[in-house]
């Protein structure tokens, strides 16, 4: 059976338009058919909702009625919230009766919690209305990973910090640069680690003071059991029972976001090692998670690439007498080419291609010998000519276009292997089969 369409004078949007701005939306006559609906609840339903029994699709959680015509009308400026059945999408919203075509709209957005449950239900950003107050949850909800952003403008500052420093002697990179990178990184991990401790120490008291909060409303529940008319409009029109339930969650999130940015902030400090003087007693497998941590932005998938897959084969190691600031700036050193050479490489294949080899960089650490440890970190995009290996530690060599490398990434990282830390450095590829840089550190 073919259900009607809303008459063209119904909508103060042509249909195609509406159903774009309200995605979420559907709307049925009185016999509960549903006669319009948004391309993404649509995209989000197992079966076709157009013309189909709204009691097949959806079930109301909130107000507690019936799924009636009459009764839904009734409820119209209450706040709804509905379950798309055979799915875990709540949709919450309000419905709008319309007197002229004697219709119902459902206009809403879905319940969301944390933004991982986006992908969890097949979601993303674009399926969002711009108007959509819900995108502006989203976004604050993503406040977890600001450090991120922090850290990709570091690595943008940090470039042209180098970009300076090779104006000046070639001795000088080295200090200058750690120096500069020390303090910029103590600078944002500080001013980013004061709010933060402060958001997260004050949910502690802001989750007390809500639960006392509630603990009197339930008092005067108990010695009020019958408020007067004023009390129960406001209590229905706020939906008190869906705040009790809703708002512990929305300060447990915050409270899950808070303690990750602190981690966050931890892992620039263990990438910096401000704090250390000198050759100190480090984890090695902590610099290398420290530095992929602050590269997660590099390496999600893009418009032209799948993400890159991190492979860690980490053996045994010990702690090794280093200097860790040092060896993390060695690590993003050589995962920043891993990562160029792949982005390199996709560019050169088909979609097909990319999906078939994904790009992945594979760590890999060992007990070289009683004496030393080896670092391997291989990718498998297109390799190095043999024509410019040997040059590829020579200071400023680079093969990336003008503006994008200094050439002095490798050759620092040369010289804080060999002659810092007495160890050795070694390029191995193959056209067509990828790059591995081998670390050797000696262990005292």
């Amino acid at each position: 059976m073919t259900s009607p369409e809303l008459p063209r004078e119904a909508w103060s949007l042509p249909p195609h338009l509406f159903t774009t701005a309200f995605p979420f939306h559907f709307v049925y006559d009185r016999s509960l058919t549903i006669i319009q609906t948004g391309e993404v609840l649509q995209r989000m339903s197992r079966k076709p909702l157009v013309g189909s029994s709204l009691l097949d699709h959806f079930k109301i959680s909130r107000p507690r009625i019936q799924l009636e015509f009459e009764a839904i009308q009734k409820q119209s400026q209450a706040l709804f919230l509905l379950e798309l059945l055979h799915s875990d999408l709540h949709i919450r919203g309000q419905m709008v009766y319309v007197e002229e075509q004697d219709v119902i709209f459902f206009l809403g957005s879905p319940r969301i919690n944390d933004t991982q449950q986006l992908a969890q239900l097949g979601l993303k950003f674009k399926d969002f209305a711009i108007h959509d107050p819900i995108i502006d949850f989203l976004f604050l909800m993503q406040a977890k990973n600001a450090a991120l952003n922090e850290a990709r403008q570091l690595t943008q500052d940090l470039s042209q910090t180098i970009q300076e420093l090779q104006q000046t002697q070639m001795q000088l990179v080295q200090s200058e640069k750690m120096s500069s990178l020390g303090q910029l990184v103590a600078g944002v991990a500080h001013e980013i680690n004061n709010p933060v401790n402060f958001i997260h120490g004050n949910l502690h008291y802001v989750e007390k003071y809500m639960q006392d909060l509630l603990d009197m409303l339930q008092a005067y529940e108990r010695s009020y059991p019958h408020p007067d008319a004023t009390i129960v409009d406001l209590s229905e029109a706020v939906d008190l029972e869906f705040l009790r339930v809703d708002l512990p969650k929305v300060l447990a999130s915050m409270d899950i976001g808070t303690i990750r940015i602190q981690e966050i902030v931890k892992s620039l400090r263990n990438f910096s090692r401000l704090d250390e003087d000198g050759m100190k007693i480090a984890d090695i497998h902590e610099g290398i998670d420290s530095t992929l941590l602050i590269l997660q932005n590099r390496l999600k998938s893009k418009i032209d690439r799948p993400e890159i897959r991190i492979i860690k084969n980490y053996g045994n190691l010990p702690l090794l007498k280093c200097y860790p600031g040092q060896l993390n700036q060695v690590f993003m050193n050589l995962l920043v080419n891993a990562i160029d050479a792949l982005d390199e490489a996709a560019s050169q294949c088909s979609k097909q291609e990319c999906e078939a080899n994904p790009a992945t960089i594979t760590i890999t650490s060992e007990m070289q010998s009683e004496h030393s440890v080896s670092i391997v970190i291989a990718d498998n995009g297109t390799g190095i000519p043999t024509s410019i290996q040997a040059k590829l530690f020579d200071p400023f060599f680079t093969t990336k276009p003008v503006g994008q490398g200094t050439g002095l990434g490798l050759s620092i990282s040369y010289q804080v292997i060999t002659e810092r830390h007495k160890g050795a450095i070694q390029c191995i590829s193959e056209l067509g089969q990828g790059t591995q840089f081998c670390i050797t550190l000696p262990i005292s």
